[in-house]
């Protein structure tokens, strides 16, 4: 159990850094953009390349953000339920939350492998789609394996020694 759950942090922490690369990517190439169509031209394929890491970075933040309760919860009607049933709502909803992004990774792999065998580009770059595809895929399977890890620990808690 600990090391399904070591193994989880050490993935979503490192596409969480690979996420905020991309990310400072995006600004940097947002703010390279802005000056050039202020002294020269605008850069080319701006639009192409934002879209790129704006996938990478969200998806990559997923499970980050699952791991630290970053997402929202609307729980007005749960907040009065018993402790129980508290219980039994959380676990019913990790385990759809594990099935819906597993199957989400599972078809985006798919599309990838339809996207490679087709050698799709983008229109102004020429930049092939399937990694980034690949990766968006990666993204939804780390968060499936952190709610699948969750989902282990709410069934059979540890004791705390």
């Amino acid at each position: 159990m600990a090391i399904l759950d070591k193994i989880n942090r050490w993935l979503v922490n490192l596409l969480a850094l690979i996420g905020g690369v991309f990310l400072v990517a995006m600004i940097s190439i947002t703010c390279l953009n802005i000056f050039s169509r202020i002294f020269w031209e605008p850069i080319r394929g701006t639009f192409e390349l934002m879209g790129y890491a704006g996938a990478i970075v969200t998806a990559f933040a997923l499970g980050y953000t699952q791991i630290n309760k970053g997402h929202i919860a609307v729980d007005i009607l749960v907040g009065n339920y018993s402790r129980r049933a508290k219980k039994v709502i959380h676990l019913i909803n990790s385990f759809l939350c594990l099935v819906f992004f597993a199957i989400a990774a599972w078809q985006i792999a798919v599309k990838a492998n339809i996207l490679m065998k087709t050698g799709e580009v983008t229109e102004t770059l020429q930049i092939i789609y399937y990694p980034f595809t690949y990766a968006v895929a990666l993204g939804c399977l780390v968060l499936a394996l952190t709610l699948f890890t969750e989902l282990i620990q709410a069934l059979f808690p540890q004791k705390e020694s």
